[in-house]
């Protein structure tokens, strides 16, 4: 199909937000793709509309989402909220879905912006009733201002626990304990990053005012547990977990687990573009270049989806990719791009400041790759860590030969979920690198759509035929 558009913008968070305005304002037919019914991706998910108590309540930092909001509705960019990405082609062509119907979109330049996901706890009992994502806690108070009720306990490691927290504590519930399972020596390997960490100190302030909010609430807090088990029968009941040897039972009605979040990457893995497996983050990422450039020409990669780094580093991302696209189709020139990119690259380099030390500090324990054979690795097709061992030990050799012989990773979610701990589970049983390992292919459709949805795409098709006849 011919173009209808000069730049597509997959994803409304802080980076597309940034990416869409900047290719507005140089003059790009910019087109702009969200799944929610309103800008402000996951961080400031539903900023535009929440009520004003639960913005105070989730703070300035959440607040500033509004700032960008705004902007984007005065940028002219063409946007299309709750519209569902589920396919984009080597030629760029993207197929979405939008009130029940499957559109085409074409572009020379798509800059994705699909953000990142939390990675997944897979211990045993974490598929019971009443064990969620800390980041799930979130979104409800975001899109609902509900919390959870009862006995509340939290566990895992990363900034967005101790917000969480803090969050659930202002909103009234009573926490039960935060059960941390950051390794004792992380603090050691961070020690050396502190130098270059002093450079941000907002965010160093902001932390240590959580930890002394939660422990002046008497709040209990565990460090460096292990052996994390949900016991339960119909739904959870208690978190089970081990201390420097001594065993703790918590009686809780509601855990939210939480081990810091990883790249979304099942866009860039649908077209095959190249990637690498970051040691700091434990995780996979784009191979980018300054202008987020992928290996597939005209496709970009900005923001979370691009590598971890925060909701304000994610702004100046979407920029210089949007400078990137805006050269490339030749609306400006080298030098007019690298100029106007200079004080957005020492925006950028600010806010980078704090994550070597973040990511030493709060690396995911050894023991959440490696899980105990009874835990379910794949929830949507039950596979546990066992059978994955199990195809390794007759011969698969990544994640797509253990797929077709186990079904894990089959599932609606297309591996969003199990994938990671899948290829470090088969790296570490065939003594392999993740890289050597390898990832899930994945196929379009990224979500699952409707057959109707299909056939109102097929029918606008023939009618376009019909039209040029």
């Amino acid at each position: 199909m011919n173009h209808t558009h000069d730049l597509i913008v997959v994803g409304a968070g802080p980076a597309g937000m940034s990416a869409a305005m900047t290719g507005a304002a140089e003059g790009l037919k910019t087109l702009l793709l969200d799944e929610q019914p309103r800008p402000g991706g996951q961080i400031y998910r539903n900023v535009t509309a929440v009520r004003p108590s639960v913005a105070a309540l989730l703070g300035p930092d959440y607040q500033h989402g509004a700032t960008l909001a705004s902007g984007l509705a005065d940028s002219g960019v063409e946007s299309a909220f709750g519209t569902l990405v589920w396919d984009v082609a080597p030629d760029l062509t993207v197929t979405a879905q939008r009130d029940g119907r499957s559109f085409a979109v074409r572009a020379p330049q798509i800059i994705a912006a699909t953000g990142a996901m939390e990675r997944s706890t897979p211990i045993p009992g974490w598929t019971l009733p009443g064990v969620l994502n800390a980041g799930a806690a979130q979104i409800a108070l975001k899109s609902a201002a509900t919390v959870p009720s009862g006995q509340v306990v939290l566990a895992g490691a990363g900034p967005l626990l101790l917000l969480v927290a803090c969050q659930l504590l202002d909103a009234g519930v009573a926490l039960q304990a935060i059960v941390q399972t950051a390794p004792a020596d992380n603090f050691t390997r961070a020690l050396r990053h502190l130098p270059a960490a002093l450079g941000a100190p907002a965010y160093l302030a902001k932390g240590l005012r959580m930890l002394w909010r939660l422990r002046r609430h008497g709040v209990p807090m565990y460090a460096a547990a292990q052996g994390l088990r949900v016991e339960g029968s119909e739904r959870v009941q208690a978190l089970v977990f081990q201390v420097a040897g001594v065993v703790h039972r918590l009686p809780a009605e509601v855990v939210l687990l939480h081990h810091g979040v990883v790249p979304n990457t099942q866009l860039g893995r649908l077209l095959r573009i190249d990637h690498a497996w970051d040691e700091a983050q434990l995780a996979w990422r784009p191979r980018l270049d300054a202008w987020g450039q992928s290996s597939l020409p005209g496709l970009r990669i900005v923001g979370d989806g691009a590598g971890i780094a925060g909701a304000l580093a994610a702004e100046p991302s979407g920029v210089l990719a949007a400078l990137g696209a805006a050269q490339a189709l030749g609306r400006i020139s080298a030098d007019a791009r690298d100029e106007r990119a200079r004080p957005v690259r020492r925006a950028l380099a600010r806010q980078l400041r704090i994550r070597p030390f973040l990511d030493a500090l709060y690396r995911p324990p050894q023991w959440l790759a490696e899980p105990v054979d009874e835990a379910i690795v794949c929830r949507c097709e039950e596979v546990t860590a066992g059978k994955i061992r199990e195809m390794a030990r007759l011969g698969c050799q990544g994640p797509n030969q253990t797929k077709f012989f186990s079904r894990c990773g089959m599932g609606p979610c297309q591996g969003r979920m199990c994938g990671l701990t899948v290829t470090q589970i088969l790296a570490r049983a065939l003594d392999k690198t993740p890289e050597q390992t390898g990832s899930y292919h994945i196929r379009s459709p990224l979500k699952p759509v409707p057959l109707g949805s299909l056939a109102a795409l097929a029918n606008h098709d023939e009618k376009e035929a019909d039209h040029g006849h």
